[in-house]
């Protein structure tokens, strides 16, 4: 990739520390691209710079924070130059029925999700403008199709679609590129630590092959990297995605007439606690936030 398209630019990633953002980081920096990493876990942020091929930077950050955002990005400016790429990754979730939901976990997940990811997006606009650049949102299957016991989840991923689309149609006159990234259940701890839940492992257990599958990260990172490559309006992983675009206006009541049926069943068998934030990057979020004030 000597002669690739990326090398030599800056990219922004947050939600770096792990899972997709940590992968997607260590493709683009084999891509010859300079990589900087935000996110909330410091030590991981630092590992995974030292670790990727070409130079990369560190930021802890809160991506609900303008001014730390607006501090990230000076230090991004002066360490790697201006970025011509930002990936809005970053993002939390759990699990469990809305009318069990803690409301103020359910806000914070909407907060990081959306209103974070319109964050970075303020934040490095002129940078993208400036460069013509790319700014790819990370946006789920939960967005094609809203699933029960994730509401929150949900409603941030169609938000942060919207958002996309809207921002799209502001800067495409300035040359600056939008794309979306549509993934479904893919291999991280989130993941993993999902299925120990009762609530998320029934969840997904009850969708249709090839909706449950698991899928490698590695290989998300490697389609969302070729979509950063070309610039891509939309990208979707697995391909077979983009098949539930022309079923969206059919999947609410499929998904109702599902889960009428197999919800009542579940509950008669054992309760279904709401789950805390999931994953690594959920604890770190929630220990983040509830730290005494410095």
């Amino acid at each position: 990739m000597n002669g690739g398209p990326l090398r030599g630019r800056t990219a922004v990633v947050t939600g770096a520390a792990r899972g997709i953002g940590a992968a997607l980081a260590r493709d683009l920096s084999g891509r010859g691209m300079r990589v900087a990493l935000l996110g909330h876990e410091g030590e991981r942020l630092r590992d995974l710079a030292d670790a990727l091929p070409g130079p990369a930077l560190a930021c802890e950050v809160d991506v609900t924070d303008d001014a730390a955002l607006a501090g990230a990005a000076e230090a991004v400016r002066a360490g790697l130059g201006t970025p011509s790429v930002v990936v809005a990754n970053a993002a939390v979730a759990d699990g469990g029925l809305f009318a069990d939901s803690d409301p103020a976990r359910w806000r914070r997940i909407i907060d990081v999700n959306l209103t974070g990811s319109a964050a970075t997006a303020r934040t490095f606009l002129p940078d993208l403008t400036a460069t013509k650049g790319y700014h790819l949102q990370i946006a789920s299957l939960a967005a094609i199709g809203a699933a029960p016991m994730m509401s929150a989840y949900c409603a941030s991923k169609a938000g942060v679609e919207a958002f996309a689309h809207s921002l799209r149609a502001e800067v495409a006159h300035q040359g600056v590129a939008v794309g979306l990234g549509y993934l479904t259940w893919i291999g991280t701890d989130l993941i993993h630590d999902a299925d120990r839940h009762t609530v998320m492992r029934e969840l997904r257990g009850h969708m249709p092959w090839p909706v449950r599958n698991v899928y490698p990260v590695d290989r998300a990172a490697a389609r969302l990297a070729s979509a950063v490559e070309r610039r891509r309006t939309a990208v979707y992983f697995p391909r077979w995605l983009r098949l539930g675009q022309p079923l969206r206006p059919a999947m609410p009541s499929v998904v109702t007439r599902a889960t009428r049926y197999y919800l009542p069943r579940l509950q008669s068998r054992e309760p279904l606690p709401p789950t805390d934030l999931l994953g690594g990057g959920g604890r770190a979020d929630a220990k983040a936030t509830t730290r005494p004030p410095t």
